[in-house]
C-alpha cells in the first residue's frame, strides 16, 4: 500500500474534519499543528548528511508545513530516537542545525529515546492571528497558479549524492539544507481576502498540483516553460521529471485569485475538469491522480 491509502483509512476511521491538509487548523485555539517523521535509510542517510545538516532539514521540513497553511511558525517540539553508537557530539551538532534553521521559531521540548536507527519526529505549531489559512479544497475555476521559487534542484542533489558526485554543489546544498518559504507565505496569508489553496512541494510539484486538483474537483493547467528552475538542470537527461516529480524542494504552490497572483510567478490557471494538464511545446499532456502517484516516491515500496 501507499502512504495516501493509509491516510485515507485513518481519515475514514476517525471521521475527522481536520485530516486532509498538512496542518490541522484548530480554529478554537487559534493555531495550526503539524507533525513529520524522518527515518534513517528511508528519508535520509548518514552517509550523505552531517548531524548539523540533518538537524537543519528536520526543522525546515516542519516549518514549511506551517508556511503552506498560511500560519506564522512559532514553536517546535522534537522527538529523537538514537542507536547506541551515536555520541553526544552528534546530538550537539544536530541541535545546532535545528536551532540555526529555526531562527525565531522556538524549540520548546521533546523526547529522546533509544532505537536501532536514527528516528526524528518533529511537531510544529503555527499562530493564525492576522492570517487567512489555506486549504487544498479552495481552488476555483479562473484562479491562477503561483509558485515561490525553483523546482527540481533538491532531487538533482540527491541524484548526485547517490552517484557519489560532489558537483554542482548548489544542487546538493538544495537537498541537504532546504529553506522554508516564510516570506512568500506571509505575503499571501496577511493580505488575501478570498479563500485559497496552498501546499508545499515536499513530495514534488506535481504531487502538490494533483492533490489540490483532487480536493477542489478542478483541473490545474500548467505551462511547463513558466515553471522556474535552475537552467543547469538541463544537463540531466531526466531534468523534466526532476522539475515535475522531484521532491524536497520545499517551495510553495498557491492557487489564488488573479488580483493576488499579479505580484507572483504565475505558472498556470484553474480550469473545469480534474487532474493536472501540462502544456509544453504546443502539446497538452493530462495526468490523472493515478498517473502522478505512479511517478512519486513511495515510503512503503518493497
Amino acid at each position: 500500500m501507499k502512504e495516501k491509502e493509509y491516510i485515507n483509512i485513518i481519515k475514514n476511521l476517525l471521521n475527522s474534519k481536520y485530516i486532509g491538509d498538512d496542518c490541522a487548523y484548530l480554529k478554537d485555539l487559534g493555531i495550526v499543528i503539524s507533525q513529520d517523521n524522518l527515518v534513517e535509510e528511508v528519508h535520509f542517510s548518514l552517509k550523505y548528511a552531517t548531524p548539523y545538516e540533518l538537524g537543519w532539514k528536520s526543522a525546515m521540513v516542519n516549518i514549511s508545513d506551517i508556511c503552506a497553511s498560511g500560519a506564522e511558525p512559532k514553536y517546535l517540539t522534537v522527538g529523537l530516537s538514537l542507536p547506541a553508537n551515536i555520541d553526544g557530539e552528534f546530538v550537539k551538532e544536530f541541535y545546532n542545525g535545528l536551532k540555526n534553521a529555526s531562527g525565531d521559531v522556538e524549540i520548546v521540548g521533546g523526547d529522546i529515546t533509544g532505537a536501532d536507527k536514527v528516528f526524528i519526529s518533529v511537531t510544529a505549531v503555527g499562530k493564525t492571528v492576522g492570517r487567512k489559512i489555506s486549504s487544498r479544497k479552495n481552488a476555483k475555476v479562473g484562479y491562477k497558479i503561483i509558485v515561490s521559487g525553483e523546482h527540481g534542484s533538491s532531487s538533482a542533489g540527491l541524484k548526485l549524492l547517490i552517484e557519489n558526485k560532489k558537483a554542482p554543489e548548489k544542487f546538493i546544498k538544495a537537498h541537504l539544507m532546504p529553506k522554508a518559504q516564510v516570506d512568500f507565505s506571509k505575503k499571501i496569508a496577511t493580505s488575501i481576502k478570498s479563500n485559497y489553496a496552498m501546499m508545499d512541494t515536499s513530495d514534488g510539484l506535481m504531487d502538490a498540483l494533483s492533490q489540490i486538483a483532487e480536493m477542489s474537483n478542478v483541473n490545474l493547467e500548467v505551462e511547463f516553460d513558466k515553471i522556474p528552475y535552475d537552467k543547469d538542470l538541463e544537463n540531466f537527461s531526466d531534468y523534466r521529471d526532476l522539475i515535475l516529480f522531484g521532491g524536497e524542494d520545499y517551495q510553495i504552490v498557491a492557487v489564488v485569485p488573479e488580483n493576488v497572483a499579479k505580484d507572483f510567478t504565475v505558472i498556470g490557471e484553474v480550469k473545469e475538469g480534474s487532474g493536472v494538464t501540462i502544456l509544453s511545446n504546443g502539446k497538452k499532456e493530462f495526468f490523472s491522480k493515478l498517473d502522478v502517484e505512479k511517478k512519486l516516491f513511495n515510503h512503503f515500496k518493497n
